[in-house]
């Protein structure tokens, strides 16, 4: 291992980085928040607004035109900002279930997360999924109660249900006064401040008043009597029923601290901001398959844990983010490729706000950059300065949703070739050709994805495209000691065998009790639902 660890500089650059995901159901606001951090951090500004002062549906960090006209996430967005301070690194995430593959992916990058919930809808199932790849990583989380100008459930359920189906303790940092109509406000139990809520889409709010004694006429005079008196009661019961805020049981993913606000109203997002940075870990040391590395560790280490083509569709880009572990990243320098067993070297690595890039010199365990990739990468790889590890933890999944690709234009049938494969290269959906033919099929985890993948192939690649359903089951990679066993597999059952873009045969069971019956019938088979096996 290692011995010889950063100079002070570069201590404090990787204290100073705070790199954090933000995730929830589909609706409850996500996107809109992360663009009001951006717009409090200074980042941009002005949230959302274009001509005439009409808010635009696009969200800052919706790059993709699929994105902008459907109005929802589907790839996750890198962006990075100063803030008094600190370098914040955000990762917005799809929110939407179809997706939900490139967030889990993004989660194995960030060191903590913001989750946000609705407060009109409640706990809802993408979120329940989201918070266990958290728990199993003990992940530390930040809740942030979203659009309290609406009538939601009240603030004491809701705290007793994101409990019992998140299974993570929460302790209130700000506390709402009244919610939709009646509205006022939050205080802030954290620095003892009351910030006053005035709707507005596009300015930022400063109604902010410390009182450190709630027994103060101040707090009646400005928001009315019956509500202070609430107010009071509220925070009196808060803390007799919830343990002081305990920092260690956050950062050990045990305790989620809780802010309410209305992210489209730009109404309590600095406060969330504000207590993030002060609480929130800096970059954390990551295991792979020989040891743990720390982020102080001198040399550099990094993996790639998304892959996106055509980020500027002009320009046919294909773009690795790589997250960094541990070391400095440098412009121009060698790095050792573990997977390739190669060294590359990295001339125009960018950082991002959103669909916005530039070159980097340097960037510090936290940071991700943008790699311009020719084919070199694949997600789950790792670089490093020439010791050959492999970082662990990238998910990957069997799809559940299976159509043969129908080419319209055959006239385009490289440009489609292409696309495909650059696609299933990020992550998008799992390719897999069936012979003889070379007939494509298309895996996915939802419906929306065949969507996604039609809408790209056009727009990106202009291969028109269609595709047809087929009744395919689960599909299964196998591997075996045994390899006359595996000749006389592929053999007898060519008709359900395709091959992957790694050109890895894999079974495709055609139902449950076609796939109990294989396995009875080769024993000495074992089958794997997932590409990512240790063959």
């Amino acid at each position: 291992m290692p011995s010889i660890y950063l100079n002070k500089l570069n201590h404090e650059e990787i204290s100073r980085r705070r790199t954090f995901g933000i995730i929830s159901h589909p609706d409850a606001g996500k996107t809109t928040l992360t663009e009001k951090i951006l717009l409090f951090g200074g980042a941009i500004k002005t949230a959302g607004a274009v001509k005439m002062n009409k808010i635009s549906k696009t969200a800052t960090s919706d790059f993709m035109e699929i994105e902008k006209q459907r109005g929802i996430s589907v790839a996750t967005s890198v962006m990075g900002f100063e803030y008094d301070g600190f370098k914040i690194n955000i990762l917005d995430t799809p929110g939407h279930k179809d997706f939900a593959e490139d967030t889990y992916r993004t989660l194995t990058a960030v060191d903590s997360v913001i989750l946000v919930v609705d407060c009109v809808k409640g706990v809802e199932e993408q979120t329940r999924k989201l918070m266990e790849v958290c728990r199993m990583r003990h992940t530390p989380v930040i809740i942030f109660i979203n659009k309290l100008d609406r009538e939601g459930i009240d603030p004491y359920d809701l705290l007793h249900i994101i409990e019992k189906e998140l299974n993570i303790h929460t302790r209130p940092l700000t506390w709402p006064i009244g919610m939709g109509a009646g509205f006022k406000g939050v205080y802030n139990l954290f620095t003892k401040h009351l910030l006053l809520f005035t709707p507005h889409i596009t300015r930022l709010s400063d109604d902010n008043f410390a009182i450190d004694d709630l027994a103060s006429p101040e707090l009646d005079k400005r928001v009315g009597t019956d509500s202070a008196n609430h107010l009071r009661k509220d925070i009196e019961l808060i803390d007799s029923a919830y343990e002081p805020f305990d920092k260690d049981l956050y950062s050990e993913g045990y305790l989620a601290p809780v802010f309410f606000g209305s992210a489209i109203n730009n109404f309590g997002v600095k406060e969330l901001l504000d207590t993030f940075i002060s609480i929130a870990p800096s970059p954390l040391p990551r295991l792979t398959d020989l040891r743990e590395v720390k982020p102080e560790e001198n040399e550099f280490t990094g993996f790639v844990f998304k892959i996106h083509a055509n980020i500027d569709p002009k320009h046919r880009d294909r773009i690795a983010f790589c997250r960094i572990v541990s070391g400095r990243f440098e412009r121009n320098k060698f790095f050792y490729h573990t997977r390739l067993d190669k060294k590359l070297r990295f001339s125009s690595p960018t950082a991002f706000m959103a669909n916005e890039k530039s070159i980097v010199e340097e960037a510090f365990p936290g940071d991700v950059v943008g790699l311009y990739d020719t084919g070199n990468f694949k997600i789950g790889d790792t670089l490093t300065e020439g010791e050959k590890l492999s970082f662990q933890g990238i998910p990957s999944f069997s799809p559940e949703i299976f159509k043969e690709l129908i080419n319209k234009d055959p006239f385009k049938t490289k440009q489609l070739e292409k696309g495909v494969r650059q696609l299933s290269d990020e992550g998008v959906a799992q390719l897999f050709i069936r012979q003889p033919g070379n007939v494509k099929i298309i895996g996915t985890v939802g419906e929306l994805q065949f969507e996604v993948i039609q809408f790209r192939l056009l727009h990106e690649y202009s291969a028109s495209c269609t595709f047809q359903p087929l009744r395919y089951f689960k599909a299964f990679w196998f591997t075996s000691k045994d390899k006359a066993q595996i000749n006389k597999f592929l053999s007898i059952n060519a008709q359900h065998i395709t091959f992957d873009k790694d050109d890895r045969p894999v079974f495709m069971a055609e139902s449950e009790w076609h796939y109990k019956v294989t396995r009875e019938v080769y024993p000495l088979l074992v089958f794997h639902n997932t590409s990512e096996y240790k063959g």
